[in-house]
């Protein structure tokens, strides 16, 4: 049978009843745009993630973009983050004339590691940007303590994390402000693109309201050069139906992990380390092997998808080369490029695939075993 990386048709059909006669009522109201729904899901993410305020945009690179804006980023600042993301992390940065300045990650969580964070910041650092990448928070509480020593802006890219949590802490707790995505396959996702801001910062919610309607401060006055970056009142009356099943979803995804975690505990491969002290929510569960390239083709040749997030880190892609780094520089994030491969793990799956993703994966490590 095949094992898909996502199955959104499969998702969608156990929700349908619910969610189509929502659609229609939005569509026939005739309001599309920062309607009822738009603020009824800000209240509701804002209280999953114990934030004040939530703010709907229209992608989580947008909210990415408005939180460095709303701090106050500006050409020549230095913001510190993570070579090893998705590239919308460093993008906005960059688009805003500021420049990304990379640290090395963890090489069993893959997340900045705050213990190379102070030795990069210089006169010109503004912020720090760490990602909870795969569904797992970064070391936000020691990196709210660098940042409140030295005066700097944390900002948490969350995209892949909501629902997750530090110390108990749900995520942009230890974080001035944070950024989620709502992209289709996302632990809940739109059907399209959508992200949102969050904070409990009044003032910087304020910012980012106004830049996602171009800078406007009411009626036809403008404050400040903004952005076309609403949430639509169709993204939102999904994902408000989305979000009653979050936490269903999220302890889905923690099983299907856990038996994972079972079946492929004699295998040489690197298994995840979820930290004791976070509550991971798998958006991917990704394991680690200097094999990974044949075992990627050894699972897709059985039906069974697999993803690489991500192959070549952002030091050493053709658009960044401009910020002079080089091959060596960052080797934990080098090296987990070369190795790292996600498998399915989402709410949607069944024991029988899971098995069959394991036992596939079992036959594969023997066989190489019986190579040597």
């Amino acid at each position: 049978m095949q094992v898909r990386m996502a199955d959104l048709g499969s998702q969608y059909r156990r929700i349908q009843a619910e969610l189509e006669p929502l659609v229609l009522e939005v569509l026939a109201s005739g309001r599309y745009i920062l309607g009822e729904h738009v603020h009824a899901f800000e209240q509701e993410v804002a209280q999953v993630c114990r934030a004040r305020y939530a703010i709907g945009v229209s992608s989580g690179t947008d909210a990415l973009k408005l939180a460095l804006r709303a701090v106050g980023i500006q050409p020549g600042d230095e913001v510190i983050t993570t070579p090893f993301t998705f590239v919308s992390t460093v993008e906005v940065v960059v688009q805003l004339g500021a420049k990304p300045v990379f640290v090395d990650i963890d090489p069993y969580t893959y997340n900045l590691d705050p213990d190379q964070v102070e030795s990069a910041i210089t006169p010109r650092t503004r912020a720090i940007l760490p990602v909870d990448l795969y569904g797992q928070s970064a070391e936000m509480r020691a990196l709210r303590a660098i940042a409140d020593r030295y005066g700097l802006w944390l900002i948490e890219d969350a995209a892949q994390a909501i629902g997750a949590r530090h110390y108990e802490a749900p995520i942009g707790a230890f974080a001035h402000v944070a950024a989620l995505s709502f992209f289709p396959t996302k632990n809940i996702g739109a059907a399209g693109d959508a992200g949102m801001v969050i904070t409990n910062d009044e003032q910087l919610a304020y910012k980012v309201r106004s830049l996602r309607v171009h800078g406007m401060n009411g009626g036809y006055y403008y404050e400040d050069i903004g952005y076309t970056a609403r949430l639509d009142e169709l993204q939102a009356v999904i994902l408000r139906v989305k979000l009653r099943h979050l936490e269903e979803w999220t302890e889905r995804r923690r099983y299907h992990a856990t038996l994972y975690r079972t079946l492929l505990m004699e295998t040489p491969l690197q298994l995840p380390l979820a930290q004791p002290y976070n509550y991971h929510v798998y958006h991917q569960f990704t394991v680690r092997t200097a094999q990974r390239d044949a075992l990627r083709d050894y699972l897709r040749q059985r039906g069974i998808e697999s993803a690489v997030y991500y192959p070549l880190p952002l030091h050493l892609q053709p658009a960044y080369r401009f910020l002079g780094y080089r091959e060596g520089d960052f080797p934990h994030a080098e090296r987990a490029a070369r190795e790292v491969l996600s498998l399915p793990v989402h709410s949607e799956l069944t024991e029988d695939q899971i098995a069959q993703v394991a036992q596939s994966i079992l036959e594969f490590t023997q066989a190489e075993a019986l190579a040597v």
